[in-house]
């Protein structure tokens, strides 16, 4: 049975905005009390949870988040994605939620919704849209900020039923402007592997570990560099959706900056 490759993308928060240390800057509109970020990036390699969703190619992303003075959130990002398999060409994520405190730990509660416009479920196959709630938290114990993640979909890309994700990191800042992010994740999907005759969604691939370690710094006017090495705990020709390598180690480089 032909079942399309799946993998959606990097959310806004999880994304650009939070995972290389982009520079801090916005445009604040003070009479309706929001603050909207716009950051474009160029990357060698889009990278979501561990995995290539560009076959490791490059990618031009964008992403926008407009918050309210109140917490609450909107945002979008959006680059390019390239499936083995399917006719997925761009990705356009959608989110909302609400971010807050509770004394020094900062949470962010929100949902995302996945989308690959232009994209055509092969005859047997199933869709690559999904939904996925996130609750993020934040601590800052100075040079140190550590960060969780934890998300469920209740069905998961490719309908491959309830997904379920958990990460943990920390960013550090260092001397000369540098920033030092660690992120270490794991991904569990209901349904894995399709067995002989399935008539479900399956994902295409085992349960899996994902960790990263990245570089940043902002390089001049606001740009920002970062140098991110990715690991998974799949064997690239096993266990990978059939040994199309796209779990493989790998080094990506990003250039990006927030307007």
């Amino acid at each position: 049975m032909n079942r399309p490759y799946p993998l959606a993308a990097a959310a806004l928060f999880v994304g650009i905005m939070s995972n290389i240390g982009a520079v801090p800057a916005q445009t604040v509109i003070e009479s309706a009390g929001l603050t909207i970020a716009t950051t474009p990036a160029a990357t060698t390699d889009y990278v979501f949870r561990g995995m290539s969703q560009t076959r490791g190619r490059p990618a031009v992303q964008l992403t926008v988040d407009a918050e309210h003075s109140s917490g609450v959130y909107v945002g979008a990002f959006a680059s390019n994605v390239t499936f083995p398999g399917t006719n997925a060409r761009q990705e356009l994520d959608l989110l909302a939620g609400y971010r807050f405190a509770v004394g020094d730990l900062k949470l962010d509660v929100g949902a995302i919704y996945y989308t690959y416009p232009g994209y055509d479920a092969p005859t047997g196959g199933y869709e690559l849209n999904f939904l996925e709630f996130a609750l993020r938290a934040s601590y800052e114990i100075a040079p140190v900020k550590l960060v969780g993640l934890a998300a469920f979909s209740p069905n998961f890309t490719g309908e491959s039923g309830a997904g379920y994700y958990v990460e943990g990191g920390f960013d550090m800042a260092l001397d000369f402007g540098f920033t030092l992010a660690a992120r270490a994740g794991y991904q569990f999907i209901e349904r894995n592997i399709a067995p002989a005759n399935a008539t479900d969604g399956y994902f295409g691939a085992p349960d899996y570990a994902n960790a990263s370690l990245t570089i940043s710094r902002e390089i001049f006017a606001g740009f920002t560099g970062a140098l991110t090495g990715v690991v998974t705990s799949l064997d690239k020709d096993a266990e990978c959706f059939g040994g199309s390598k796209v779990c493989d180690n790998r080094v990506i480089l990003t250039f990006s900056r927030v307007f």
